[in-house]
């Protein structure tokens, strides 16, 4: 009896785990169950375990597939719930299920050390703002060359072009900088890149792509038109 009873014990340990497993996965987000099928395929199939976080590209999908003004098939996601020394800018061509590019990047000053753990949308912040964005043209500013972002989402991101949010490069955005001082140097809010990468990815993400910038946020997933419901966000199209 003792036996036949340790047995059942051990089979029900896994079931149990996987259970767990699963609520996790699915509980901190809010996508429609078909929407979390496409986000958990595209992971699989594009062979991301390990190297991007499950949950942002999940979400960035989600927001991607319903943004109907863009003009290419290439995502950007930046996972701000990594530290500023790994890489958390990751560049995907969605057509052809393919990782292009990865990278670290810089976060807004006020935003937090490491971490970007502060946000917002005001002019003058300093901080780094979550959500979708679209790219637009490039331009020669004080940075160099440097793309403009058009924020998609009221109240989120959708001042970035006032706050002249941009993506661009910067010296302090090398990882030579994070390993000398345990982290890379901070923008205005912009997301910055190495110097060395702003060309090419530029390049790859302007004139109508989606860029998401994802944190582990529970104020923003709360008020994100794109991933709150379908029908909320379709009309913001």
């Amino acid at each position: 009896m003792f036996k036949t009873t340790l047995s059942l014990l051990f089979l029900l340990i896994p079931l149990n785990n996987s259970f767990t497993v699963t609520a996790t996965k699915n509980s901190s987000d809010n996508l429609p169950a078909s929407e979390l099928a496409i986000g958990e395929q595209l992971f699989e199939e594009m062979k991301l375990a390990g190297v991007v976080n499950f949950i942002a590209f999940r979400q960035a999908v989600a927001g991607y597939n319903k943004i109907l003004q863009k003009k290419k098939s290439i995502m950007t996601l930046i996972d701000f719930s990594k530290p500023s020394t790994e890489k958390r800018l990751f560049i995907f061509d969605m057509k052809a299920k393919k990782l292009l590019y990865s990278s670290v990047v810089s976060h807004g000053r006020n935003s937090g050390e490491n971490y970007a753990i502060h946000f917002s949308n005001e002019y003058g912040s300093y901080k780094s703002s979550l959500g979708f964005y679209l790219t637009e043209n490039t331009y020669q500013g004080k940075n160099g060359y440097s793309l403009i972002l058009n924020g998609l989402e009221k109240g989120i991101n959708d001042r970035a072009k006032e706050r002249a949010i941009v993506v661009h490069g910067a010296p302090y955005a090398n990882p030579s900088v994070a390993t000398s001082s345990g982290r890379l140097g901070r923008s205005f809010g912009c997301p910055a890149l190495p110097p060395s990468l702003t060309k090419p990815i530029i390049n790859t993400i302007k004139d109508g792509s989606v860029l998401f910038i994802y944190a582990n946020n529970k104020d923003y997933l709360a008020q994100s038109s794109f991933l709150t419901n379908q029908s909320k966000a379709e009309a913001t199209l």
